[in-house]
């Protein structure tokens, strides 16, 4: 079962909801949602930390993630190709303090709202993460992973870490035993299309193409810096490591990206 999208806190609605480029008339338009411009407020302007944007909106740092890289997206998109963006819409909820109150964290509230807010901060500031794993390093072929080391993760620090096997498991295998560990995402080298699809369908987030060691990598997400491909695949009918008939995987004469 898919889980529910969290409503997102904001802290007030935009006092502007267009932009357009001058003597250009009607142009097409980009749709930025508010909760995508309060993380981009949050961020850009105000100068908060992924973590601290998260827990300020309610959310995990995943999620702000994700929202930022896209709202950054679509002002790219429309100041590097004259489009019109408007914001508006979105899954948000205005907080209940005073605005100039709110921005700082300090919004105005009841016992009983302060331990349910509490209560959810910590709810999803803990994740799981895990790394396709060989002597340190983030192993190169998602399919042919011996283990995987899994780190849990609390208000953006690495509180446990473990190295589990895969214990010879194949490609489809490899995404259910990551979600029979309750991960929430996964950093790997290569992957392949059917694999990134079982991943999807376990409501696993994937960042692929990542290469270096593992413990590096998990640091650089949690930092907000981690450099991967979100079009990462495997080449298909070279020489390598064998998936099957016909597909492979890095070796000498082919690559994972």
């Amino acid at each position: 079962m898919a889980r529910p999208t969290r409503c997102r806190r904001i802290c007030f609605e935009p006092r502007y909801g267009r932009f357009a480029p001058c003597g250009t008339g009607e142009t097409e338009q980009v749709l930025l949602t508010i909760d995508e411009f309060e993380a981009v407020r949050l961020i850009d302007r105000e100068g908060r930390t992924h973590a601290q944007c998260a827990r300020q909106m309610g959310v995990s740092r995943t999620t702000i993630t994700e929202m930022y890289e896209r709202a950054r997206m679509k002002i790219a998109d429309c100041i590097v190709n004259g489009k019109t963006l408007c914001i508006s819409g979105g899954n948000y909820a205005l907080c209940n303090g005073p605005a100039e109150n709110c921005c700082g964290m300090r919004c105005i509230r009841t016992d009983e709202q302060a331990e349910e807010q509490a209560m959810t901060r910590t709810e999803v500031e803990r994740m799981k993460i895990a790394v396709t794993y060989e002597n340190g390093d983030v192993f190169p072929h998602f399919g042919h992973t011996e283990h995987f080391k899994v780190y849990e993760v609390e208000d953006g620090k690495v509180v446990d870490a473990q190295v589990v096997s895969t214990e010879g498991s194949g490609h489809g295998a490899l995404a259910g035993l990551l979600s029979g560990m309750k991960v929430d995402l996964l950093i790997c080298g290569g992957i392949g299309a059917g694999a990134q699809a079982a991943l999807a369908d376990a409501k696993i987030r994937l960042y692929g193409g990542v290469s270096g060691r593992a413990d590096e990598a998990v640091e650089a997400f949690l930092a907000g810096r981690l450099s991967y491909d979100p079009n990462v695949h495997c080449d298909h009918h070279k020489e390598g490591h064998h998936h099957g008939e016909g597909h492979s995987c890095g070796g000498n004469g082919g690559s994972c990206h």
